[in-house]
């Protein structure tokens, strides 16, 4: 029964982002007093997914670490996890560099600059990161929705929770109380995702427009392509490899988060919808609620390949000489800076700004790669939310927690 819902649920997703694109293209014109009412409930949607990130994060982390019953488990889980995205993560930026000067992308092709202000990561920013992981305030970091160090703090109580044993058995409680509302709240959320994925379409459809759409096709289907390519081939080896899962069933079960993040180009608000088709999965609390938030954070294997891909391509049209030393360093220089990447929409432009500086890129190219790279992250969005889910499936049977 639970399955035949998610299908239906899926099946009524798809057609949202299908006619979402289809009212994007005819609203220029006549239907464009239609946006006002489009921008309004795309963003009730969100808001509402992005109200029960941090309680339902924070609470399952918690009763997670409580549930595996030991600090060296939990540190295990963790481990594996930040060692499942960093090797994945090098591997997409490797084959985003090799595959477009392969193809000789963006040779022939004439680029019109546009000028853009945008300030470039600076490399420090990673070691600021590691610095910061510790909130200050904890308070703050859930207000200011700083995934990263709630997961630190999230952590650290849980780790506490189970020193301290049977005295912060009414903390614990409370968590699970908390993470079973935050779960129903979620669970009704998602019956108007059809709705909020029409909206956001809808929208991002209408910002581009068809010229946009058009100018940069080849590209973008290349691009495509290759997210396709790389979530079936590793993502699905991983899941049938390491996960002993059916590739077939993972995708058709992972389907309602990566249409989701697809529409909403965040990660982060699909949080929610990842865990639940977790669990569908059969993957633990204790390995999901740790290496899905941890992956919304640290996993960008889909911008990796995006900005290797667009330094390549735009190298090319611009008769920029990128040598294989060179591509070296962007390589491990986008692998740092993709894990750094929040999942957040457009969270990747200035991280390109990085490293179109550093391959010597001339300035005026952020113009024209901003004009597509909402396009762009929808795709790396929903192939990044593949890979969290078949990184929990995998630890399923890799973090030694036994059948649930």
């Amino acid at each position: 029964m639970k399955n035949k819902k998610s299908t239906h649920l899926t099946l009524a997703i798809f057609i949202g982002l299908l006619l979402g694109i289809a009212l994007g293209l005819a609203m220029p014109g006549r239907l464009e007093f239609l946006l006002p009412v489009i921008s309004l409930a795309g963003g009730l949607y969100m808001n509402a997914l992005r109200m029960m990130i941090y309680p339902l994060v924070f609470c399952s982390l918690v009763v997670g670490i409580h549930g595996i019953g030991s600090v060296s488990a939990t540190g295990r889980i963790g481990a594996q996890s930040v060692i499942y995205y960093t090797a994945t993560t090098l591997l997409a930026s490797l084959l985003g560099l090799f595959l477009p000067k392969a193809l000789g992308l963006g040779r022939g092709v004439v680029i019109e600059m546009a000028e853009a202000g945008v300030t470039a990561t600076q490399f420090t920013s990673l070691l600021d990161t590691v610095k910061n992981l510790i909130p200050a305030n904890p308070v703050a970091s859930f207000a200011n929705g700083d995934m990263l160090q709630v997961l630190v703090f999230a952590v650290i109580v849980g780790i506490t929770c189970l020193a301290l044993g049977e005295k912060a058995d009414a903390f614990v409680a409370l968590a699970c109380s908390v993470n079973e509302i935050s779960v129903k709240i979620v669970s009704v959320v998602m019956l108007f995702t059809p709705v909020g994925v029409f909206c956001s379409i809808a929208s991002v459809v209408y910002a581009n427009g068809t010229e946009t759409i058009l100018a940069l096709g080849t590209v973008l289907m290349a691009l495509y392509l290759t997210f396709f390519l790389y979530a079936v081939v590793v993502y699905g080896g991983i899941v049938k490899l390491l996960g002993k899962y059916g590739v077939g069933a993972f995708f058709s079960k992972a389907m309602p988060a990566a249409l989701n993040a697809f529409g909403t180009c965040s990660s982060s608000a699909t949080l929610p919808i990842s865990k639940r088709c977790a669990d569908e999965m059969g993957v633990p609390n204790e390995v999901s609620s740790l290496a899905l938030p941890l992956g919304a954070t640290i996993n960008m294997d889909a911008v990796s390949i995006l900005m290797s891909f667009m330094i390549v391509f735009f190298a090319n049209a611009c008769g920029v000489e990128v040598s294989f030393g060179l591509l070296a360093v962007v390589l491990l220089s986008n692998t740092l800076l993709s894990i750094g990447t929040p999942g957040v929409p457009g969270g990747a432009i200035a991280s390109f700004a990085a490293l179109a500086a550093i391959a010597g890129l001339p300035t005026g190219v952020m113009g024209v790669y901003i004009s597509v790279n909402t396009l762009c992250d929808m795709g790396a969005t929903c192939c990044n939310v593949l890979g969290d889910l078949a990184c929990s499936v995998a630890m399923k049977e890799t973090a030694g927690l036994g059948k649930k």
